[in-house]
């Protein structure tokens, strides 16, 4: 339910932002002392979608890293990034989230720190359609099932109490594109 913004809400308010003026605001400060560890080993990989590692080599020896290793993995897929994780041969390595939730479930030791890749897929829908809840008894094309497009629409149909095995029909074709099989 949207709420309307009346004269007497936006007068109640203004208080409210004047007072915000008056807290100061908290400062993060860099724990004292030095790092337990000043080693790190991260994945050598290239694409846009990794762009933060390309200037984290900076930011790591500003936070007191001396030791900032690039590990060569036979490939950048992220079942292969995500192993090198698991089985300890990387520190750190940037996917999504989706991935490792698969992969943990599966019985991987990983801990996540924080997601990435907030704004990198696109749900298309035809006329009609306009939440996830609006999928159930539809066709979805997918690049693949088990993809990590799939598996995040896969997340937000049982979000919304769909049964993403039942209720979407998963439509895939490795030589067209999704966006292709919308069309």
């Amino acid at each position: 339910m949207a709420s309307t913004l009346t004269r007497r809400r936006f007068l109640k308010t203004i208080p409210l932002a004047g007072a915000a003026g008056l807290v100061s605001p908290m400062v993060a400060m860099a724990a004292d002392g030095s790092l337990e560890t000043t080693s790190v080993r991260l994945p050598k990989t290239i694409g846009l979608c990794v762009a933060p590692e390309f200037i984290v080599d900076d930011l790591l020896r500003a936070e007191g890293f001396t030791d900032i290793h690039y590990v060569e993995l036979p490939s950048p897929l992220p079942n292969v990034t995500i192993e090198a994780v698991a089985r300890g041969e990387t520190d750190f390595n940037l996917n999504y989230s989706i991935n490792y939730v698969w992969e943990i479930d599966g019985g991987k030791s990983i801990t996540l720190l924080a997601g990435v890749h907030v704004g990198c897929y696109e749900l298309f829908g035809r006329e009609g359609i306009h939440g996830i809840a609006d999928l159930k008894g539809k066709s979805v094309g997918v690049g693949a099932v088990g993809s990590p497009g799939a598996l995040l629409l896969t997340m937000m149909a049982a979000h919304v109490g769909l049964d993403p095995a039942k209720d979407i029909d998963w439509v895939t074709d490795p030589k067209v594109k999704p966006i292709e099989l919308f069309v």
